[in-house]
């Protein structure tokens, strides 16, 4: 930035990596979103306990399920099985949501668009300034190559100059 607080060339690029970055995570969380379907998977067993760590104590709100679901894709329909996160006070037979993907395999819910929201906006204020750090230091280590380059050859100067300036002293 000048000193009036505008972009000048350097920063343009920081600024255009970071929406670069933004956009390209946008993409992915919108790919994931996209290729996750949710089914309703009937709970066979719930692990049981209260949901509390035993070392730690801390209590969780959900525990593991074995739960039942039907895979409909390519016209057939297969009964599988699978374990998700329910509430501790699920029962079986209860009906549980359960998210598969394209091959119909249990996985995890999808980002909310809040979630995403803030996995974008992370993600381009990281690529900004790493863009521009990684820009900056690229100058720095040239500026100490050219730095380096002037004082050998200052030095290497002075040795053949020094020389004729020690005889003309008396």
């Amino acid at each position: 930035m000048d000193r009036a607080g505008r972009l000048d060339g350097g920063d343009g690029g920081a600024v255009a990596a970071g929406v670069v970055g933004a956009q390209a995570v946008e993409h992915a969380v919108e790919q994931d979103r996209a290729g996750r379907r949710p089914v309703v998977a009937v709970l066979v067993k719930a692990v049981p306990g209260s949901g509390r760590d035993v070392v730690t104590g801390i209590r969780y709100d959900r525990v593991r399920g074995t739960v039942h679901w039907t895979d409909v894709r390519d016209g057939k329909r297969t009964v599988r099985t699978g374990t998700v996160d329910v509430k501790p006070s699920a029962r079986p037979g209860s009906e549980v949501p359960a998210w598969t993907d394209g091959r119909g395999r249990l996985v995890s819910a999808p980002v909310t668009s809040v979630e995403a929201s803030t996995r974008v906006v992370l993600a381009g204020s990281g690529v900004g300034p790493a863009t521009g750090l990684v820009v900056l230091g690229g100058g720095c280590l040239g500026r100490l190559r050219v730095q380096r380059r002037a004082t050998e050859r200052w030095g290497a100067e002075r040795e053949r100059v020094g020389r004729e300036w020690g005889h003309t002293t008396g």
